[in-house]
């Protein structure tokens, strides 16, 4: 087993699931096989391009299809376009024999019983020793699906249930069969965790496992509690969204996005195989949503569902329906007063208020709380081991902010069971026991470490810590801060390495933070061997804080602004030539300011979902901090400084390759995910990408530890830059001249960008001309300071402020 590695994958059934999940093994450079079906019947299309029944086109048509999909899907199924060279189309009568090249093979078919054990009969003959099995199944019995397997090939089958979409979303539910090698087990999570980076929970073999266990017994609530109490579509969408730390898209709008008939199917899938009959009548849904599915109304794939988009004279209008008439009617408004008071503040307090509240949102919230913590509390051991498992579940699976033993813990468990006591519900024995022990919350911190409440034990019990996994808040209140203030934080690591933490609102870079990011360099250049940039908040930074710059632009305080942004180009230059490695950790949102700081360190090792960009044109802006140069020198520093004579001799032409920097921000091009960032030249060679966000900080910092174990020396300061002057600006100009007359710009994104052409090409200098880096950073801080003044890009700023999105004028 020690060694076992996955080097080719198979996955069976091409449909939505099964594609995405091939292109994600593609993403991480798995070459895989993507089987289905062949179609039954040549369509017009295949006749018009004279196909027959016997050709490959014909025959892996599906397999095909679904790679097409995935190239186009929204959210993107893949990294880049690539990937799909690494997943080989075929079907299941004429390539049966390519899964003895593979290593795992997964089953992805539809959810029948019977259709996932045909499948297993036909493929097994074809499956090599040793082959990991396993089904991508959402609720059905791995034992039941693994039943007709050989015994040796049951000890190597299993559940791997992806969420969709499969790139994108945290969790992978583990499913071990009663038969399966717990050795296989172990290596399928480290492989899963670390190679797709996925977030693993080992669930019990039962039905619907645990995610969605609990997520279909709180749909199908909520659907009966809408005629039980006479709420409408919208107020339960509007109570049981953000409110109660749950998605935007809330209860009905998720139903609409995976489809009822999906939802449906999951739901009758516990009731018909539940052994309590108590149980199994939380799982029962009123008439109505039946009627929904009689007639079609399944959500998105079929154009309506609990909403519609309706066509009218002044565009389209999103109408609800209103399920006691089954029509659909226009969106009303729900008058629920309280939710207007939660939209700021602490969001444990407000799910407080929102659940105790007498008002209509709060029975509603109230309600449907309750009875999905009851049946969570009920459901252990059955379905997890402990409750970390159900809350690391229904956080990473269905992207609630807290898990129902959390959620229990802010809302209070002795009060709340008193109520659910007075409301005639019975309590489980093993929560009154918790209760008479004296035992009042599910989760507790000391010293820096969480302990879990552990029914089985009546105790509390340390929940393990993993290497790879670094917390900033544990590290904090385990007395390892070293430097704070508003906006950032410096914190020790261990082993000789600070991270440097911003926290300020949104992390976008404010004054706090800027001084942050000399002062950690100072303190680490006297006292560490490193230094890692990164956080863990919703986004690594959105940029500059706007709130600071307006400001200074409507009272024309054009000197302290100045100083503000030579501040930050001067800490930025500080990061680069710190004697001291520095590598940025950058994840999700990585914009303006912030992909300058990235962009001035040793090394960056992003996460792979790194959307990062130079965006400030959009508030009428070009990078400020040094992003115009650094880009500069991303483009031109593998040029050599002559040709050689062979080519004709002298210098390089600067201007192709500037102009891709200055297309990227012109454009403000912001990449779909660290690989693009790679193509489009925000990463070089010598950065990493990391694919579990949880292990992205202690590889940021193993990447520290190896640059001073290799006695890590800064670069050499610039002061002979070749640029490209007056001529190469000339040839950028008339690419902005291009795009104007075709209408892809405004006039006022024409001046931007002959700002931008002019700091890029070095300023008004001859071609070939030398210049220093400090020169560079004095022409784009004029450049921009210049355009601070300008009242088109104030009413952008203004505009980004008001309403977060870019306004062109």
């Amino acid at each position: 087993m020690k060694n076992r590695t996955i080097k080719k994958a198979a996955v069976l059934g091409s449909g939505i699931m099964g594609s995405r999940i091939a292109a994600l093994l593609a993403g991480v450079g798995i070459p895989t096989y993507l089987l289905d079906i062949v179609p039954r019947e040549l369509d017009d299309k295949d006749v018009k391009k004279g196909l027959t029944r016997e050709s490959p086109a014909f025959r892996n048509k599906l397999a095909q299809l679904g790679i097409q999909g995935t190239i186009g899907a929204r959210p993107p199924a893949m990294f880049v376009a690539d990937d799909a060279k690494l997943i080989t189309p075929g079907n299941f009568e004429d390539h049966l024999s390519w899964l003895s090249d593979a290593d795992w093979i997964i089953e992805g078919v539809v959810e029948n019983l019977a259709i996932k054990k045909e499948l297993l009969r036909k493929v097994e003959p074809f499956i090599k020793p040793g082959t990991i099995i396993s089904t991508n199944t959402s609720g059905l019995a791995i034992d039941k699906i693994s039943g007709d397997l050989s015994p040796q090939n049951q000890t190597h089958f299993l559940g791997t249930h992806f969420f969709n979409p499969p790139r994108h979303m945290k969790l992978l539910e583990i499913i071990p069969g009663s038969h399966t090698d717990k050795d296989l087990v172990a290596f399928m999570a480290d492989f899963c965790e670390r190679r797709l980076g996925k977030s693993v929970v080992f669930a019990k073999d039962t039905p619907n496992f645990i995610a969605n266990r609990i997520g279909a017994h709180g749909f199908a609530g909520i659907m009966r509690t809408l005629v039980e109490d006479g709420y409408t579509i919208e107020e339960a969408d509007a109570i049981t969204g953000p409110p109660m730390g749950k998605p935007r898209s809330a209860s009905f709008r998720t139903s609409d996005i995976v489809g009822l008939d999906t939802l449906l199917s999951v739901i009758k899938n516990v009731y018909d195989n539940a052994e309590d009959e108590d149980e199994r009548q939380q799982f029962v849904v009123p008439d109505f949503v039946k009627k929904m599915v009689e007639k079609g109304l399944l959500g998105e794939k079929t154009n309506q569902g609990f909403y519609k988009k309706v066509a009218g004279p002044e565009g389209s209008q999103i109408w609800a329906l209103d399920y006691s008439t089954m029509d659909y009617v226009p969106q009303r408004k729900p008058a629920l007063p309280i939710l207007d008071e939660l939209k700021k503040g602490d969001s444990k307090a407000n799910l407080r208020k929102l659940v105790y509240s007498e008002e209509r949102a709060g029975l509603l919230a109230w309600k449907t709380l309750k009875k999905t913590l009851l049946y969570c509390a009920a459901k252990v051991p059955e379905i997890a081991d402990d409750i970390v498992t159900v809350d690391r579940a229904m956080r990473w699976g269905f992207n609630w902010e807290l898990g129902p033993f959390e959620t229990w813990d802010v809302i209070g468990l002795r009060k709340s069971v008193e109520r659910m006591k007075k409301e005639g519900e019975t309590i489980p024995e093993k929560i009154e026991r918790m209760l008479a022990a004296g035992r009042e919350d599910f989760y507790e911190k000391r010293n820096g470490r969480s302990y879990y409440f552990d029914f089985a034990k009546a105790d509390y019990v340390e929940i393990a810590e993993k290497p790879q996994i670094i917390v900033l808040p544990s590290l904090k209140e385990r007395t390892k801060l070293i430097k704070f203030n508003a906006g950032a934080s410096l914190i020790d690591m261990g082993d000789g390495v600070a991270c440097l933490e911003f926290h300020s609102r949104n992390n976008a870079i404010d004054a706090d933070v800027i001084q942050m990011l000399g002062d950690s360099v100072t303190e680490v250049e006297e006292s560490f061997e490193g230094l890692v940039i990164s956080n863990q908040g919703p986004n690594f930074c959105v940029g500059a804080d706007l709130r600071q710059v307006y400001p200074s632009t409507q009272s024309k305080d054009w000197k302290n602004l100045e100083l503000a942004v030579k501040t930050l180009q001067q800490a930025c230059l500080r990061i680069k030539y710190c004697h001291k490695p520095v590598v940025a950790a950058p994840f999700r949102m990585t914009l303006g300011g912030g992909c300058e700081i990235c962009l001035a360190t040793s090394q960056i090792v992003a996460h792979t979902e790194c959307y990062m960009g130079q965006v400030e044109l959009g508030v009428g802006l070009i990078p400020g901090a040094g992003g115009n140069k650094e880009l500069f020198f991303r483009a031109t520093d593998w040029l050599p400084k002559e040709l050689p004579p062979i080519a004709g001799g002298g210098k390089p032409d600067l201007t192709p390759h500037v102009a891709r920097a200055f297309q990227l921000i012109a454009m403000a091009r912001v990449s779909t995910c660290a690989q693009e960032a790679r193509e489009l030249g925000f990463l070089m060679p010598r950065d990493r990408i990391v694919m579990n966000y949880d292990h992205l900080l202690y590889q940021a910092k193993k990447a520290v530890l190896a640059l001073a174990e290799a006695d890590y020396v800064p670069p050499r300061r610039r002061d002979e830059v070749r640029v490209p002057g007056r001529t190469g600006r000339a040839v950028l100009e008339l690419f902005v001249y291009l795009m104007r007359e075709a209408l892809f710009i405004t006039d006022y994104d024409v001046f931007i960008a002959k700002k931008l052409a002019h700091v890029l090409a070095g300023g008004d200098v001859d071609l070939n001309t030398l210049v220093t880096e400090e020169y560079l950073l004095d022409i784009e801080r004029e450049a921009f300071l210049s355009l601070c003044g300008e009242e088109k890009t104030q009413a952008r700023m203004k505009h980004m402020l008001e309403t977060n999105r870019p306004l062109r004028n």
